[in-house]
């Protein structure tokens, strides 16, 4: 499995694992092939990775956007989606996916990451949650942080329009 920056000719196979990733996901609001659409369209799909087999095919992906704190750019970014075909999934391709799009933020200079999912998942990569940095209407243990440095922050974290209302 490899690990690369998605390029022009992914972006069907990006919608069709995302889109198989989340069918039937408990927590899944339908939309997340639309969201990474939007978010490209945008110019805010800051990082955009994907886990190819070594025949080439797609099997998982991964995006990270800015987020704004208080309205403000503070350099952090939203994980968000992370997707593994239904068939490959189990297999640590989603970790590695992680780790990838972190090492690459971290190198960027970027502060932090934040990501609304489950604890037990996001938590063994350093995320945890802080009520410095919240969410609104969200559960505060689902929605975690991972300072790259010291957390200097506090306040409300907004996503992209492209992930709906707030």
């Amino acid at each position: 499995m490899n690990v690369r920056s998605e390029a022009p000719s992914d972006w069907q196979a990006i919608t069709e694992v995302t889109t198989a990733a989340f069918l039937g996901a408990e927590h899944s609001g339908g939309n997340e092939a639309e969201i990474i659409v939007a978010l490209r369209a945008a110019g805010h799909l800051a990082i955009s990775l994907v886990a190819t087999e070594d025949d080439g095919n797609i099997v998982g992906h991964i995006g990270f956007s800015p987020v704004l704190i208080n309205g403000r750019d503070a350099g952090w970014f939203g994980l968000a989606p992370v997707s593994v075909s239904p068939d490959q999934q189990g297999h640590g391709i989603g970790k590695k996916l992680v780790e990838a799009g972190l090492a690459i933020l971290a190198a960027q200079g970027a502060a932090g990451c934040v990501v609304l999912g489950n604890p037990a998942f996001y938590s063994r990569f350093g995320f945890v949650a802080d009520p410095a940095l919240w969410l609104d209407g969200v559960p505060p243990e689902y929605f975690q942080v991972l300072p790259f440095g010291e957390l200097s922050f506090n306040g409300k974290v907004d996503f992209h329009p492209a992930f709906g209302p707030a």
